[in-house]
């Protein structure tokens, strides 16, 4: 899977995290110290133990630089940046059951608005899966020859 490079001094405009959860009761936050281990746990469950990994060294950095949704006392998705390296976006996942409600759209979108507040102009995209959905989301563009990556030799 390719990296991908968005423009962050050119996000779309969209609803607010406030916004959202009042049109939704989802509401989409940085995860605190304290939820290390229920998020990094919850995401090996749902996802693999690489995700779990990179989102422990979210919660490594200050302020944490892991966004989380939550209905209800419920964990439903996640995202970090600056997990593996700096200036990257990703790992990312949302509950299969919890999917199609725009959670993975919000958290990505969130996720970008506290990138570029961090100073960051731009922010890549490592491995991206679903391509098309980041390049209609925020306007992502393939980075040619970007396949491994900084992920080429890692141990699985």
């Amino acid at each position: 899977m390719p990296d991908m490079l968005v423009k962050l001094y050119e996000l779309p405009q969209s609803e607010s995290a406030r916004q959202y959860e009042e049109r939704t009761g989802i509401v989409i936050r940085r995860a605190i110290g304290p939820e290390k281990r229920i998020v990094a746990s919850w995401v090996e469950q749902k996802f693999n133990a690489h995700w779990a990994s990179e989102c422990e060294a979210a919660f490594a950095r200050q302020p944490v630089s892991c966004i989380i949704a939550v209905k209800d006392g419920q964990l439903l998705g996640f995202a970090c940046y600056d997990a593996t390296v700096r200036g990257f976006f990703g790992p990312t996942g949302v509950d299969e059951s919890e999917r199609g409600q725009g959670v993975g759209r919000m958290l990505f979108l969130q996720t970008l608005e506290y990138m570029r507040s961090d100073g960051y102009a731009y922010a890549i995209i490592g491995g991206a899966g679903p391509t098309a959905f980041y390049e209609k989301t925020a306007g992502a563009q393939i980075i040619p020859g970007s396949e491994p990556g900084i992920y080429r030799g890692m141990l699985r």
